[in-house]
């Protein structure tokens, strides 16, 4: 009896732990009103908002100013 009370209330403190993310880098991205709100949410408490989002949150971000990550590349300049 108490094993199985052990076993319920390992599966009930499982089911109320924090779960991964819903939102990804990419979803997040697309949506600079989300992104953008949750950038304020992640500065104000991100112990609330957790690691893994917020850092999605901070890639998403960087990914909208660099863009698709294609580097610039100068002409090269003409010898005279």
């Amino acid at each position: 009896m108490k094993t199985i009370t052990a076993l319920m209330l390992m599966v009930l403190l499982t089911a109320c732990s924090q779960s991964a993310p819903t939102e990804t880098v990419e979803s997040l991205a697309a949506n600079p009103e989300r992104l953008k709100e949750l950038r304020q949410q992640c500065k104000a408490d991100r112990a609330k908002l957790g690691d893994a989002l917020c850092n999605a949150v901070a890639e998403a971000t960087h990914k909208r100013f660099m863009g698709n990550g294609t580097p610039y590349t100068p002409e090269p300049i003409p010898k005279n």
